[in-house]
């Protein structure tokens, strides 16, 4: 049963929010303890509201554990105080990066502490042989400011676009390629840690052997007493022996007490894999390995799943890099994504399950090479078809998308109101085809229909999913006999019960029984050691221990998830996380995933009658859910579900839009041409008086809300002409020129018209040009009414015009707008710059190139393709195109930028950063984008004048 939430909510937080912010009662007790340490308003942010404290207290895991405090601290210095505050309120805290792990090892019921915002440091070192990274980093972010330098980090996660750094050192992330050979155990260097008593120590300083004697003897000590023990105990050392062999994540990495003699060295190897329950990892230095620039991908499909596990080892005989296992759920699943690779799209699914493979080489030679001892080594397998191993980039990105999004794909497609638990374990490989079998019989035993199975067969890793009801006690028993019995498989294939997803509170209890006795009592001695007043994440790793000091072996069966399902839009979503990173509000309010979250914790506390809770959460719920999301869509891009989170939003303000509302913007599309130079006059005349302009604006805001006032900003400039007839006799295209360009200036439009006229590319516009618009104004507000009314005219306007004429328009998210108001009419429409680059840049000649360009991709131009003619223009008009790494959507979203600032400020910091760095390394000629918004927005952002291309084009363009 789907509940909706009555909307509007109890209406929200106000325009400026009230000082008397209700708060949880130890985020004013965390705020004074640390105010006590002298830090004042030097100290991390500590936020406490009941919104924030829900919506941050889900990750990917199916567990959940509401926090009582968030702090956001920004250096080691505040995470120490945040640390010796918890020890002194007797108050448990847990580190969270991504939010992307599986285990329950980033949730807390005390303090959680979001490292992402303050520690995003990437510094590439030795011409990237090494990499010195901050826990808040993607790994995605730091692969590309590596790739210069063909290099990479050696994990490779499938959640590379969400995870950081922090979850991946703290977990020993692998990936699909890494093995043991170049995990985060493997390739870490140095570290800075925070140790629980304050000291934080640079394992790599040449005194950091010296420090620890002095500041920690008692730890220095302890480390050698363990190395020793461990080192001493013949079992000990075979049992670790063969775990290393194997992808491990189990308990503590106790490896490092025989790879590694010195404290600082034992130190750093420790806290590889302790997720955060030792102490916490502010920097570390990794050894990268290079980039093999030729690949070939291809799927290898076999009849059925115990198949493809028993053949993995002759696969791998042809030295493939990979060998990915998808089941026949897997399979289908992928097949209903709209970019599913072809091969699996035409596979009519059975049994069959398939390897996905890879050959990798440093040139044609050697791929050519690569390929043939694959496909030598495959030669009379029963395939599915003869193998074929492509390097077409298109279809290759096809394939990995289909792997890298599987598990949230599949996540994706459960039944309403389950959670979704996903495991990974590990043997040999020569016993995979035994774990396989083992698996299947007892998720069809158990009765776990719909599960899945896939994962790194190369390493003899699998994975595997289901659908649970948690709130069942019928369910959760079957669950217990499941799990217990599938641990007894494992260990009885002589494999490991947690092969790269870390152990947390899933797999705790479990520890003694693949490590013994000896070693898990080593493991006790060691979090004690470190941890002495066991403040970092309890119950994580090891199991908590009860009041009357034994293991609780049955945290692993508390605090599961329940899902509540509420809105159509978002239910498939499971909370992964992957949309965070390109969300332009993440670091200013709430993320795609958060506001779901929202969402589902209103209706949750609204289905078990807690009102005021409730309340709480709505307090917050106008502002952070729906008046501060850009709606862009970006969240679509990196959702393996297709969620478009802006989606919900938009519907959220077409039910809070009241009657006056939807009359006064259904009247303001009847006559868009008076608003549009009427919204021009009024930027004229700011201009000419900017001081009075920012006054009467920002007393307006402080008594009405903020959705309703813009805020003016003097560098918008003066407003527009008024958009005039172009009627070529022989037109190519019906040229309709974004209103914006009259509301806020900039000479794109003008500047196309030039273009096409010097390369023989005839327009036409539609009449009534003036009144016309795409109609993201009504469509971003959801202002439905004058949606309807805009689209009618629009489509009026253009069946007086050739039908087979496609429509031109120069503003990327109007181009985008455009299409979505014609997608039943039959008409094509391209971006300005689309056209620019295939049509007209041919007929040009460019007379002067420039030596360095900076350019902004749009937000649209991700979703439409055009960044990449984008991309082509500015490449045609300079020597060098600098596109900053940390770019994405400025959140200027129409008028988000003018109704809250503060949203496009956060969005853009990380880019304006990039850009200050273009310019130390060099002049820069000119700032390129394809939106006058987004120009305004990131010139506002980075104090350089940013401009359209086709306007840059322009003046630089001559005919052939």
């Amino acid at each position: 049963m789907t509940t909706t939430i009555p909307s509007p909510l109890p209406l929200g937080r106000p325009a400026d929010p009230s000082p008397e912010v209700v708060e949880s009662a130890l985020a004013g007790r965390l705020r004074l303890a640390l105010a006590a340490d002298g830090r004042g308003a030097a100290g991390p942010e500590v936020d406490g509201r009941a919104l924030t404290l829900a919506t941050h207290a889900h990750d990917a895991s199916h567990y959940l554990l509401h926090p009582q405090a968030l702090v956001r601290p920004r250096d080691a210095g505040q995470v120490a105080a945040v640390m010796a505050a918890c020890t002194r309120l007797g108050v448990p805290l847990t580190f969270r990066g991504g939010g992307t792990s599986l285990s329950g090892q980033a949730l807390s019921d005390g303090v959680l502490v979001d490292v992402r915002t303050g520690f995003e440091g990437v510094q590439v070192l030795d011409d990237g042989a090494r990499v010195r990274v901050q826990p808040g980093v993607t790994v995605r972010r730091v692969n590309a400011r590596l790739a210069p330098h063909r290099t990479r980090l050696g994990p490779d996660p499938a959640s590379e676009g969400a995870c950081t750094l922090g979850g991946v050192l703290a977990n020993n992330s692998s990936g699909m390629q890494c093995g043991t050979a170049a995990n985060s155990y493997a390739t870490i260097e140095s570290m800075v840690v925070v140790l629980p008593s304050g000291t934080v120590v640079d394992t790599g300083a040449p005194d950091a052997d010296a420090l620890l004697a002095a500041r920690e003897p008692a730890l220095v000590a302890g480390l050698r007493r363990l190395r020793d023990r461990v080192r001493d105990d013949a079992a000990s050392v075979a049992t670790l022996q063969r775990l290393a062999g194997l992808k491990n994540t189990m308990g503590y990495g106790l490896q490092a007490f025989l790879d590694a003699d010195t404290p600082a060295a034992l130190l750093t190897r420790l806290m590889i894999g302790s997720e955060g329950t030792l102490g916490f990892i502010a920097s570390a230095v990794m050894r990268t390995v290079p980039v093999l620039p030729r690949a070939a991908t291809g799927l290898l499909v076999l009849p059925d799943l115990p198949t493809a596990t028993a053949v993995v080892p002759q696969v791998l005989s042809g030295g493939v890099a990979t060998a990915e296992l998808l089941d026949a759920a897997s399979l289908r699943v992928a097949a209903a994504d709209p970019a599913c690779p072809d091969q699996i799209r035409r596979l009519d699914v059975g049994q069959h399950a398939a390897l996905l493979v890879e050959a990798q080489a440093h040139d044609d030679a050697g791929l050519a090479a690569a390929v043939a001892r694959a496909e030598a080594a495959v030669a009379g397998l029963p395939l599915l078809g003869p193998p074929v191993l492509t390097t077409d980039a298109a279809e290759r990105g096809r394939l990995w998308r289909t792997r890298k999004g599987l598990y949230s794909a599949v996540a994706g497609a459960r039944p309403a109101g389950t959670s979704a638990l996903l495991e990974d374990v590990a043997v040999p490989v020569e016993r995979l085809g035994a774990l396989g079998t083992g698996l299947l019989d007892l998720i069809a035993g158990h009765g776990y229909e719909g599960s899945v199975i896939f994962g790194h067969a190369r390493d003899g890793n699998l994975h595997f999913m289901l659908d649970e009801r948690f709130d069942d006690a019928t369910t959760l028993a079957r669950y217990e006999r499941f799990t217990t019995e599938m641990v007894d498989l494992v260990l009885g294939l002589g494999g490991t019960l947690k092969a790269e997803h870390g152990t947390g509170r899933a797999m705790a209890a479990f520890v003694q029984a693949q490590y013994g006795a000896e070693l898990t009592a080593v493991m006790h001695e060691l979090k004690e050691l470190l941890d002495p007043a066991g403040i970092l994440h309890p119950g994580s790793v090891l199991p908590a221990r009860t009041g009357a000091g034994a293991p609780d072996d049955r945290a692993w069966l508390r605090d599961l998830k329940t899902t509540v399902a509420v809105e159509a839009e978002v239910d498939r979503c499971v909370e992964c996380g992957f949309c965070e990173p390109v969300c332009p509000s993440r670091t200013h309010t709430l993320t795609p995933r958060q506001r779901i979250v929202a969402r589902r914790e209103i209706a949750a506390a609204t289905a078990r009658g807690d009102q005021d809770h409730a309340a709480r959460l709505a307090a917050d719920h106008d502002h952070d859910v729906v008046d501060t999301c850009a709606a862009d869509g970006m969240c679509a891009t990196a959702c393996p579900v297709l969620i478009d989170t802006g989606a919900l939003v938009r519907r959220l303000r077409a039910e809070r839009a009241g009657p006056v509302q939807q009359r006064v913007w259904r009247a303001a599309a009847g006559r868009w041409d008076v608003v549009t130079r009427g919204a021009a006059l009024g930027l004229g005349a700011a201009t000419r008086a900017p001081g009075a302009g920012v006054v009467v604006t920002r007393l307006a805001r402080r008594v009405l809300p903020h959705e309703q006032v813009p805020a003016y900003d003097p560098g918008l400039g003066p407003g527009g002409a008024r958009r005039h007839a172009v009627a070529d006799p022989a037109p190519r295209a019906v040229w309709m020129p974004a209103c914006v360009g009259t509301m806020f200036g900039g000479g794109a439009a003008t500047a196309f018209e030039r273009l096409a006229a010097l390369a023989g590319y005839g327009l036409l516009t539609p009449p009534d040009l003036g009144s016309l618009c795409c109609g993201t104004p009504w469509k971003s507000k959801g202002l439905t009414d004058g949606h309807a009314v805009i689209g009618r005219r629009v489509r009026d306007a253009l069946a007086a015009t050739d039908p087979d004429l496609p429509v031109v328009i120069e503003a990327s998210s109007c181009a985008e707008g455009l299409d979505l108001l014609l997608a039943d009419s039959g008409r094509t429409v391209r971006d300005a710059v689309e056209v620019a680059a295939v049509d007209l840049l041919p007929r040009l000649r460019i007379g002067r190139r420039l030596r360095r360009v900076v350019v902004h991709p749009t937000c649209s131009g991700a979703a439409s393709g055009a960044n990449e003619h984008l991309l082509t223009l500015a490449r045609a008009l300079a020597e060098d195109v600098v596109v900053p790494v940390d770019w994405g959507c400025c959140a200027f979203a129409g008028d988000r930028g003018l109704l809250h600032p503060g949203l496009t400020a956060a969005a853009t910091a990380a880019e304006a950063a990039d850009v200050v760095a273009a310019h130390a390394a060099g002049p820069v000629d000119a700032h390129l984008s394809s939106n006058r918004t987004c120009e305004i927005g990131l010139t506002r952002a980075t104090g350089h004048r940013y401009e359209h291309v086709l306007e840059v084009l322009h003046r630089v363009a001559r005919p052939r």
